[in-house]
């Protein structure tokens, strides 16, 4: 499948290619980021490369998924974006990941708006989850500026999550 390319004013969304990995798995090595994402820890090389076939196996599998996200101009891959609803999850997610040297930017707010909106109007999802720690404030204001509210509080990968959410009519974006 061709992965659709999503363009904002700073950033493309796009499959992820061979060539990402070593910029990927440096954001993904950082443990300040990885503590709010799967068992917390930091992930290897090799981790790094299996999680992006598995990301690229969800658009085969689902026919949508996580882009890279990056900066529009360089080229750089500076995090990532876009859905996930595996056999067994809670729901349509949507979640993002920033490289930190890039926080407080409006990055993740601008990619996972452009996201969102990819969710509501090409996909057709009527409610778009995600789950967020709860000492993640900065993913809170993420989805709190991208229109999700807290809808409950649950556990997943062994960790005690929030689960935020929009409704497409509610969004603004549908």
């Amino acid at each position: 499948m061709t992965i659709p390319e999503v363009e904002t004013k700073r950033l493309l969304l796009r499959g992820f290619r061979d060539t990402d990995l070593p910029e990927y798995a440096a954001i993904c090595a950082d443990p300040e980021i990885a503590r709010f994402m799967g068992d917390g820890k930091p992930l290897s090389a090799e981790q790094v490369w299996q999680q992006v076939a598995f990301l690229l196996g969800h658009w085969e599998l689902r026919g949508y998924g996580i882009w890279a996200v990056t900066l529009r101009g360089s080229g750089r891959v500076v995090g990532r974006v876009g859905f996930h609803n595996p056999e067994g999850w809670p729901g349509f997610e949507l979640g993002w990941v920033i490289s930190r040297d890039l926080w407080r930017r409006g990055l993740a707010t601008e990619a996972a708006r452009a996201a969102l909106q990819y969710g509501f109007q090409e996909l057709r999802q009527k409610h778009v989850i995600s789950l967020i720690r709860p000492d993640n404030t900065a993913s809170i204001r993420v989805a709190e500026k991208i229109g999700e509210t807290l809808e409950g509080k649950g556990k997943q990968d062994g960790a005690e999550v929030l689960v935020y959410g929009v409704w497409g009519c509610e969004s603004g974006v549908a």
